[in-house]
């Protein structure tokens, strides 16, 4: 039911069902699992509980204006990732969208980790719900950077370096009433449009 109000067709894959618009693959992204597959075997699964979606006439998107090198990403194919740092210091992840050469893409705000990574800190292992609890922390907690700008997400499993999505662990029964449409956070354009979504009551949201 929630597939088909979303217009995702059970019988696309896991990428080319991607190929439509960012604000209606945006919720329907919330629940899959983002495999991180390391180059020494390891594996970090992130269920994604906070999406916002950018695109074509929005002028909170970064290729609003014009095609750069920067944001050249998210006008090709999609199912491609779109990485970029904000501030100076933090990367954010971005899954493209829509048909090439439409700029589009959607911001994954938040997850929650199956398990921690060695590489947490003992101070954030207090609370690990709230590692990947915003777009900078969960590329901190991934060890997401722009060397992953343009990485495609693989169709199936991998046993080399990459990413994936795996089925959604919401349920089907319930996922209208667990999804929350709001507002967009951190920008100042477009701020009115209500392109973000998250599962209602998750602790790993950004913020409520």
């Amino acid at each position: 039911m929630f597939r088909q109000l979303l217009g995702v067709k059970a019988a696309k894959s896991a990428v080319d069902w991607l190929n439509q618009p960012a604000p209606v693959v945006a919720p329907a992204l919330l629940g899959k699992v983002l495999v991180r597959q390391f180059a020494d075997g390891l594996q970090l699964r992130a269920q994604i509980v906070e999406t916002e979606a950018y695109a074509p006439g929005d002028p909170a998107c970064h290729a609003y204006r014009r095609k750069t090198e920067r944001n050249r990403v998210m006008f090709g194919p999609p199912g491609h990732l779109y990485v970029y740092l904000i501030y100076g210091l933090y990367h954010c992840l971005n899954i493209v969208t829509e048909a090439e050469g439409i700029p589009a893409a959607v911001l994954i705000r938040a997850v929650q980790l199956d398990q921690l990574p060695e590489w947490i800190p003992p101070q954030k292992r207090r609370q690990p719900e709230r590692v990947g609890a915003g777009p900078g922390l969960l590329c901190q907690a991934l060890r997401i950077d722009r060397s992953h700008n343009g990485w495609p997400l693989r169709k199936t499993k991998t046993d080399e370096e990459g990413f994936w999505l795996e089925g959604s662990t919401l349920d089907p029964t319930q996922s209208q009433a667990q999804i929350i449409q709001t507002t967009r956070i951190g920008i100042t354009r477009g701020a009115e449009i209500p392109w973000r979504w998250y599962i209602g009551g998750h602790p790993s949201v950004s913020r409520y």
